[in-house]
């Protein structure tokens, strides 16, 4: 893709107004994904808090002492849906979301965003299930500064990230075969590992995603695409919101405390 000074330069008169664009297009981008977030935390605590119980009247399993599922928390987490929950947000991403931004208008898409989102949340339940609210509180902090920090840089950089992005990319799905395989081996090594490098990866998707995100926008600019526009602050912060998700969920995993 063309620098982003370079297409700049070449749209003359239109700058200014580019520029003023971007801002509002990157604002909406931080925005949505705030809200994605939101509806994500929202739904995780609230089905944890369905799925779980201190009454052994009320209890379906025993997960820890003086801690119980309820029913839903098993047909959630134990049953065999629990593999549904867990590949259902993969497929979306991998055959529903392209298909959704070619095909779908605005609103459509960005209703197919906020209900990733919630979808994430039910999947990730179990994060109030396993961890302490202040851990989760702490990690969630510590991801939003860093996620912060590398977006910035990603935004503001000369450097072309682009042949980072597609390594990075790579190392995504290497990552996800890894734990597939680890779903079965339950390796706490293997774990560990898993772990560092997701780390490091989306760390870099980060920085990368803001720069793509920013250099896409000005090209779409300034040929007047104003139907990818209208959809594309949803795609920049889905990209985003995924980065900063998988962050926080390894960071976790580093700096959890366990109940």
């Amino acid at each position: 893709m063309a620098d982003v000074n370079t297409i700049r330069q070449q749209a003359g008169a239109r700058a200014a107004q580019i520029d003023a664009g971007l801002r509002a297009h990157m604002n909406k981008v931080y925005g949505t994904m705030s809200v994605g977030m939101l509806i994500t935390a929202a739904a995780a605590w609230a089905i944890a808090g369905l799925s779980m119980t201190s009454d052994p009247a009320q209890a379906a399993a025993q997960i820890g002492e003086g801690r119980y599922l309820t029913s839903l928390g098993v047909t959630l987490y134990v049953s065999p849906l629990k593999w549904v929950l867990m590949f259902a947000p993969l497929a979306f991403l991998f055959f529903g979301w392209g298909a959704l931004m070619r095909r779908g208008s605005a609103a459509m898409v960005q209703l197919g965003f906020f209900a990733f989102a919630a979808v994430m949340g039910v999947s990730m339940g179990t994060v109030f299930m396993i961890y302490t609210p202040y851990s989760i509180a702490q990690t969630f902090v510590v991801t939003a500064i860093a996620f912060a920090g590398l977006s910035l840089w990603g935004y503001t950089t000369k450097r072309d990230l682009s042949g980072m992005g597609t390594f990075l990319i790579m190392g995504v799905i290497g990552l996800l075969v890894a734990m597939v395989v680890n779903i079965f081996l339950q390796s706490p090594a293997m774990m560990f590992a898993i772990s560092a490098i997701g780390i490091l990866i989306f760390a870099g998707l980060t920085a990368y995603y803001t720069q793509d995100i920013k250099n896409t926008y000005v090209a779409h600019a300034t040929h007047g695409d104003q139907d990818w526009l209208d959809k594309a602050a949803y795609d920049g912060a889905l990209s985003l919101y995924i980065s900063f998700l998988n962050m926080f969920q390894f960071l976790l995993m580093f700096m959890g405390q366990q109940e």
